[in-house]
């Protein structure tokens, strides 16, 4: 029991470029590890999984009842692994009605939760979806928004409720009973020995120093984005021309007018500032 660790994220705040250093890491290869192999770290919402350990059609149920399966799911999957499972999830933390979590503390080890500023996170996931900046400025402000949640329309993935990405981020930091570890992006770009480090030690991970190095050199974002202009990444989505863009801090300031970037701070001034995006004065940190 108590086996999985939830590798958590509002989209395009982090979450793939580590799970492309755990693979690293767990590999612990001479090479770097193909970007397209990331099976030790699957998608708590695929719909193939869904199907295959339930025995039941996602395609049969709606999104409510899908998600009434889901924490028994988990717990099914907790209970017969024989290692820790790193699962990759958007979903918001939340509650099924009647109170039960949808994501249950007795299949759960501990959550990393990986954050980034949220004006950096409108520029990317506009490029991500294929959006303009002022439809993905007004989704991230949507406390109804999810992923897949077009009933007329098989998704590959079943229904994510997102939120807003302040009630994304106080979900997981303030909801959940398990530990959860905090990872800002800005932390992992500026320092990232000691940003991956403590989060090898949260997990309890028996890694090196020099095993962190090095399966940090072999997920460099120069490696991966030399690997996608090869190989192509299969969890690209169609509406972009590249999933690993350009992975900078404060790209936004090249990309948002005023008025936008003032939006994005004005829907979400409480938990930047909670989270040092913002400083005293309420002036934009990154």
């Amino acid at each position: 029991m108590n086996r999985i660790i939830w590798l958590a994220s509002y989209p395009k705040s982090g979450n793939t470029w580590f799970r492309v250093f755990l693979s690293n890491l767990l590999n612990d290869g001479d090479g770097p590890s193909d970007i397209n192999d990331l099976e030790r770290t699957p998608i708590a919402s695929a719909r193939g999984m869904f199907d295959e350990i339930t025995g039941i059609e996602a395609s049969d149920l709606d999104a409510d009842e899908i998600d009434r399966l889901r924490p028994e799911l988990y717990l099914h999957l907790s209970e017969n692994a024989e290692q820790p499972l790193f699962m990759k999830i958007h979903d918001a933390w939340t509650r099924l009605p009647g109170g039960k979590p949808l994501i249950p503390s007795e299949a759960t080890a501990c959550a990393l939760y990986f954050m980034r500023n949220p004006l950096d996170v409108a520029v990317s996931f506009a490029h991500h979806s294929g959006w303009d900046y002022d439809r993905t400025i007004e989704k991230m402000a949507d406390v109804s928004f999810a992923f897949c949640d077009r009933p007329r329309r098989l998704h590959n993935q079943l229904r994510q409720k997102l939120l807003s990405w302040s009630g994304h981020v106080e979900s997981w930091t303030g909801g959940p009973s398990f530990p959860v570890h905090v990872m800002r992006y800005e932390d992992m770009k500026t320092r990232p020995f000691e940003t991956f480090e403590k989060a090898v030690s949260f997990m309890d991970l028996p890694y090196t120093g020099g095993q962190i190095e090095k399966a940090l050199a072999h997920s460099a974002f120069d490696v991966v984005q030399k690997q996608e202009a090869q190989h192509g990444f299969r969890e690209k989505s169609p509406a972009s021309s590249r999933f690993f863009r350009k992975g900078r801090t404060g790209s936004w300031r090249e990309e948002l007018n005023e008025t936008q970037a003032k939006r994005i701070v004005a829907d979400h001034a409480q938990v930047m500032g909670r989270f040092g995006y913002l400083d005293e004065n309420g002036g934009i940190v990154y």
